[in-house]
Order: structure tokens, then sequence, then C-alpha cells
């Protein structure tokens, strides 16, 4: 779509407002709306001026000013506003050089895309993210000097069943994959996001309870390339949220609000193609698996604690990443296992299907930052020949403590994961894909911001344990 048809797509749908969106360094979409009447071709070349230094991550305040230039190819309808508006993504320059801002992930995320053509592995890297959240009927918290608390409901849950009301058909922990009606309670809610979804562009394949009793649910995309598929990763959290929040709940990508309970993971499917030939395909491998497929798992693995920081990027990431919840802690790939970090899924047997899973990724991610990140080391495994180590097709969850002892597994905490990215970065930056200062202002936001602040504050289950000492 050329400026000209976006303007005239606003036009076309009697759009009264355009809503200017870009993602921040953290992976949130931000936003500031203007009169249709103002959304002219000229847009696209001169942009449209915003504050860098009130955008987390970015700019100082003696060098704020900023510039958003439109992609005409990324527009569509806001399914939510009462006046009808127009949305267009945009990427990020500096207004005096015109030059791509180097901190914004969605112009790492087409260098990535660029990087991989130019090495000749492939032309194409698909990504299909599965990404699982919560719907609550209530969800409060509270931090002060004071005291702090949260507070989390669910009519499906099993504490639901000791109300008074006494509706029933809740569920059992990790009892909530798959049960239908009435114990599954969003179906409705879901196919309403379904329909959102279908609407802003995106091809979603089935939609689904999950694990965790209380309101987890998955909606499955079907897979597209790196920067389209970051693009629809934004607008799938947007309409989830948003469709929960008209109907009264409280939507949530947090990987681990429940204790006790499964968290919410974003499983990564991968592949690369060259000449409209997929590349990870050799029937006579393992798993199906080419030897290009094998060095890309063995990169994954190889720079997984420092990649982790990208893909599973919060405090509240590494309580999900913990055994005995189907988490995937153990760097080792494995056919068809799910409690192993890659997964070769097995379910076809054609060679288009042939894909890798990484398993490790949380919702929480900046999906421009994750998926770069995750092309960069698996392409970094291909260039290097990185043998990962030997599949193993048992249970690991259950491995004998001989054995397990051998099998490397996730950093327990941000800050470790803070501290590999420290270490461990050159092979994000290749091809200038990622920056130096892109790091590490990623990193000093993510250590003060979040791993301090946790740190500084007592935990209220401390209170339990120590009061009365």
């Amino acid at each position: 779509m050329s400026p000209k048809d976006a303007v005239g797509f606003v036009k076309e749908n009697d759009a009264q407002f355009v809503d200017i969106r870009f993602t921040d360094l953290m992976g949130t979409w931000q936003h500031f709306s203007i009169p249709a009447g103002h959304f002219t071709e000229d847009k696209f070349e001169e942009g449209l001026a915003f504050d860098g230094s009130s955008i987390r991550g970015f700019q100082t305040i003696n060098e704020s000013d900023m510039l958003l230039v439109p992609d005409p190819a990324s527009v569509f309808l806001d399914p939510f506003t009462e006046a009808q508006t127009a949305v267009v993504i945009c990427n990020i320059e500096d207004p005096l050089t015109r030059q791509p801002y180097p901190k914004d992930p969605r112009y790492t995320a087409v260098k990535a895309e660029q990087y991989l053509r130019s090495t000749g592995i492939g032309d194409t890297a698909f990504f299909g993210p599965e990404a699982e959240f919560f719907v609550f009927d209530g969800l409060a918290f509270e931090n002060k000097p004071q005291g702090a608390f949260y507070r989390l409901d669910s009519v499906e849950a099993d504490w639901a069943s000791g109300r008074d009301e006494g509706l029933g058909f809740s569920m059992r922990v990790k009892g909530g994959y798959f049960p239908v009606a009435p114990n599954d309670k969003l179906q409705d809610l879901r196919s309403e996001m379904v329909l959102r979804m279908q609407e802003v562009g995106i091809d979603v394949e089935m939609h689904h309870h999950e694990v965790a009793a209380a309101g987890q649910c998955e909606i499955d995309m079907r897979f597209d390339t790196l920067v389209s598929m970051a693009d629809k990763l934004m607008k799938y959290k947007f309409v989830v949220k948003n469709t929960a929040y008209v109907n009264g709940q409280i939507a949530t990508f947090m990987p681990k609000p429940l204790f006790g309970d499964n968290g919410s993971g974003m499983h990564v499917h991968q592949s690369i193609w060259r000449n409209g030939e997929p590349t990870f395909y050799d029937e006579t491998g393992y798993a199906g698996l080419s030897e290009s497929a094998r060095w890309y798992i063995g990169g994954l693995l190889k720079h997984a604690p420092s990649l982790l920081a990208f893909c599973a990027p919060t405090t509240n990431s590494y309580r999900r990443l913990v055994p005995g919840y189907e988490a995937p802690i153990n760097l080792m790939y494995s056919a068809r296992n799910r409690s192993a970090c890659v997964r070769i899924p097995m379910v076809s047997k054609s060679p288009k299907a042939k894909r890798l899973e990484f398993r490790a990724p949380d919702p929480t991610a900046n999906p421009y930052l994750a998926f770069s990140a995750l092309l960069m080391a698996g392409l970094d495994g291909i260039q290097n020949r990185i043998e990962p180590p030997k599949p193993l097709d048992k249970d690991l969850y259950e491995l004998p403590a001989v054995e397990r002892a051998g099998i490397q597994q996730t950093p327990g905490s941000l800050r470790a994961t803070l501290a590999a990215l420290a270490n461990d970065h050159d092979y994000l930056l290749k091809g200038d894909v990622f920056t130096s200062e892109l790091i590490e202002s990623y990193i000093e936001y993510k250590l003060v911001s979040e791993c301090d602040a946790v740190d500084l504050r007592p935990h209220p289950y401390e209170f339990y344990l120590y009061a009365d000492a």
C-alpha cells in the first residue's frame, strides 16, 4: 500500500481520526491521534514530531525532538473507538539527520530481516508465537510504604467453588486444558476476540482454554515474516486487552500472576526459507531436521541466557521458569518433548511444516526485539556450526539426579539474564542489527526500574516467614 492508498483507505472508511502508533523499548504501544483531514501524503515524507525524552529508554531531554514516519502498509481500523479511527504504525527517525533511530525496536526487526538476506542462509524467516494470557473478573493491587497487596478473582477458579451464590462448574488447579462449557466460561469472549483480530488483519487458526484454571487462554495466529508477525502480536495484545475490558473483565499477559498454577508462556515457532523452499528439513536427520536447523538450535541454546533478557524480560518471568509447571527450563532439544527448551513439532510430514519451537519466551517480550534476537542467535549457530547437546527424548522433569545434573538450565532471575546479555551480545551486533546503545539503555532501564525496584521492597510472604523473628 502506497501513501496515496493509505490516505484513500482513511477517506473510504469515513475515519474521523488517525491514531499514530509506535512501540517503546520495552514493547508497549504508544500513541496520539490527529483529525483525519490532517493525515495527508506529505506526512509520509515529513513525519510527525513527538517528545522522545518522555518515552522510557529513548532520548535525553536535551535531544528530545524525534519524528514518527508512518508505514502506509500498516493502516487498519481500530475496532474499539466510538469515533471511526484508523491506525497507522510508525517507524522512528532523527529529525536532523533523517536517519532511522537506532533504538527503534521496529527498525531493529527490519534490520534483522535485511541481515538474514545478506548472509545467503535464507531470504525469509517465519515466526509463529503462541501468546497465552489470563482473563480475570477482578484484578486489584496496591504498593505503598506501609503495605502492599494484590487480589485476583475468577469465576472459573477452584476457590470460586465455595462462594455463597454456588455457581458451580469451577476448574481444578491445572485443570483448564480443553474442558467445554460450563467449566470453560470464556468461549464467547475468546470468539469475540478472534472476530476483532480478523477485523484488524490477523489470520487466526484456533482458540482454546489453557491449563491454568483461573481464566488462562490461548489464541493461535498463523505464522508470518518477522516484522509482520511482530506487528500482529502488538495488535493481538491490544485486541485481547480491549475486548476483555469492554466486557467488564481484565486480560493480562503477566507470565505468572497465580501461585500454584501454570504461568503464561509464548512458545515461538521458527523456520528459515530460501527461494521459496524450507531450509530446516532433511528426512535423514533427527526429527527430520537439516544440519542448518540443528546448528540454529545450537545457537539458540548457546545464547539462551542472554536471549532471555529480551524473550523473558520481567522479574515475574522467573516465577514461571521454575520446575513443575510445564516450564521449559532445560536447555536441550527434543522431538515432541514439551519438557525441553526447544521442541520439534512432529504433527506433519511435510517439509514445509518443519520448524522448531523455542519454548522459554513469554508474552511480556517486545516482539520486535525478541524475534530479532532469536534470529540472530540462530544465524550465529549456523555460521559457526554450533552443535547443540544431543537430543533427549525422556521427560526431563523426571530424570534421575545424576542425569539431570549435566543439563544446563535457564537463568533463575532477570538480573542474571541481564548480566548474561552484558557479557554475550556480539552475535546481536552483527550487521548493525542491534546497537550497543540499544543494549546498554535496555539493560540500564531493566536493572534500575525493575530489578532494583522489586528487590528493594519487602515481599508479603516474608512477613509470614519472619514477622515473629
